[in-house]
């Protein structure tokens, strides 16, 4: 009889679980059985992993085998196990030492020639089985270097079952034949699904992306973009066709900082995991950008699919920008779905697989038209639209969903000297300011969960960091008249916050809620909007 086991790694939304896999062989009739919860794919790895065995020159064991995925309740799925399957069960069969693979963590699939192909989520992988005290992992050679991003772990990457015994052998490690110049590596097709980065994408190197300079005029909405990206406040552009809307929030992305190392890890994880992380690029270092279209369904923009969840456009947009273009036009259920992660930061999916907890914090940007042909307004544009019809188009955004949102900017059409006027500020410079601000808001919130304004509690806001004395008395009046909510008043003092931020104040003043109580609420307070930031 003999025995062996090894680790590899289930992944569970973007979280791993570290799982033993053991092989046992014992004398009778010739058999591979596979236990422990695995799905489709994985079963599939008793064919794969024979075949692999015997083409890498390995005899495959005649006894009855049994491999058994431990702990048995937690789903398995995908085929990120036949690397740690098929050393099991050599070692089980005494064709390699099982003593040098007993602290190895092992994350590849097998293909049937023996090479080892490259597969999603070894981000999360590597970072659980850090966490769980493993020092030593063995990867596809594709995917080193997105393993190599976790510290303290020793990463080896392997093209080929035979290299990875030849290494734990002690023998001479074989050349693999790389592929052919000039054609795709089919290697590499374990990493990216088709479809699904479908709408996302990672934000362009300062520079090279759209500049907001090309935005003719809307000094307001310009500010509202500056404001958001300071604090992390979601928006709202709502404004006849061709006034700039998407214009704008194309260009929300190159307003955010890069990444810190702790985000970017955060991001490249459930990048990877969604098959969407470029090739060549194992570290996420920007703000993500997403942009679903409005047929979307709910388990797109929250996450789902067969089996455990997997990410969704909330998600995909961690620490990036959701943008809903066309925002009345997606399913009211989805809408309302968001509600939850704009509040908590994260979805919590429950299928009959199992429980998945995603992250999904970001910043949202919709983009509305205020009637069905785009021309109401309280100027007048030539809507033909019944007000019966008006009603039922602006009520698709739900009442809860835009108290979530801070900044609700009308964006009107430009104006011939707007369009002949010189270029306003670039992206770069705004970037700066914004980049400014979220540094005092860091330092006055080193030593709290949270860094960015939009993140504080209210309470918070209201007991530890006060504003100016007398700076809430609009706010306070618009409590009592019903105008804003207790929530509403939350958010506007966050943006307040912001606002003071940009500005270089030690605390928001009256200017400052009164601004933050105009951009929420539309209402016009008296108070001067400059180019270059909030007065």
């Amino acid at each position: 009889m003999g025995f062996a086991r090894t680790c590899s790694v289930a992944l569970v939304g973007v979280d791993g679980v570290v799982v033993e896999v053991q092989a046992d062989l014992e004398p009778g009739v010739a058999a591979f059985t596979l236990v422990g919860l695995p799905d489709k794919s994985l079963s599939e790895s008793r064919d794969r992993v024979r075949a692999a065995m015997v083409n890498s020159g390995a005899p495959w064991p005649q006894k009855k085998l049994t491999v058994g995925l431990s702990p048995a309740s937690v789903p398995k799925a995908g085929s990120g196990f036949d690397l740690a399957v098929a050393c099991a069960v050599m070692a089980a069969a005494e064709l390699i030492d099982p003593r040098a693979i007993a602290d190895l963590v092992l994350v590849g699939e097998l293909g049937l020639d023996g090479r080892v192909r490259p597969v999603r989520g070894v981000l999360p992988a590597v970072l659980a089985a850090a966490e769980a005290g493993y020092e030593h992992v063995v990867v596809p050679e594709q995917t080193a270097g997105e393993a190599s991003l976790v510290p303290g772990v020793s990463v080896l990457g392997v093209r080929s079952l035979r290299q990875l015994v030849a290494v734990l052998t002690d023998a001479p490690v074989p050349e693999e034949e790389p592929g052919e110049e000039g054609r795709p590596a089919p290697m590499l097709a374990g990493l990216v699904v088709p479809g699904a980065g479908a709408g996302t994408g990672l934000a362009a190197d300062p520079g090279t992306g759209p500049d907001l300079a090309d935005v003719a005029g809307q000094r307001a909405a310009r500010l509202a973009l500056e404001v958001a990206a300071a604090g992390g406040h979601h928006l709202l552009l709502s404004g006849p066709p061709g006034a700039g809307k998407t214009m704008l929030a194309e260009r929300m992305p190159g307003l955010l900082p890069p990444l810190t190392r702790g985000e970017s890890l955060e991001v490249t994880a459930v990048h990877s995991v969604a098959g969407i992380l470029p090739p060549g690029k194992p570290l996420v270092s920007r703000a993500p950008y997403c942009a679903p279209h409005h047929s979307a369904t709910m388990q797109s923009l929250i996450g789902g699919g067969n089996g455990l969840p997997r990410p969704g456009a909330v998600s995909l947009a961690h620490r990036g920008v959701l943008f809903l273009d066309e925002a009345p036009e997606f399913p009211g259920k989805a809408l309302d779905a968001l509600r939850q992660p704009l509040e908590s930061g994260q979805v919590i999916v429950a299928r009959a697989a199992g429980v998945v907890r995603l992250p999904a914090r970001f910043l949202m940007v919709l983009a509305a038209n205020p009637c069905p042909c785009g021309r109401y307004s309280a100027h007048g544009h030539a809507c033909e639209c019944p007000s019966s019809v008006i009603r039922r188009y602006q009520s698709r955004l739900s009442g809860p969903l835009l108290d979530r949102v801070d900044l609700r900017i009308e964006v009107e059409p430009v104006s011939r000297a707007d369009l002949l006027a010189a270029k306003g500020e670039s992206t770069a410079a705004v970037a700066a300011r914004v980049r400014a601000a979220r540094e005092r808001a860091a330092a006055r919130l080193d030593g709290t969960p949270w860094t960015r304004n939009a993140e504080v509690p209210g309470h918070e806001l209201r007991t530890r960091w006060h504003p100016a004395p007398g700076a809430l008395a609009a706010a306070e009046r618009d409590i009592e008249r019903g105008l804003l909510t207790a929530r509403g008043l939350d958010r506007v003092l966050r943006t307040a916050w912001t606002l003071a931020d940009l500005a270089g104040r030690a605390r928001p003043d009256a200017g400052d809620v009164n601004l933050a109580l105009e951009m929420r609420t539309g209402v016009p307070r008296g108070v001067p909007v400059s180019a270059g930031g909030p007065r």
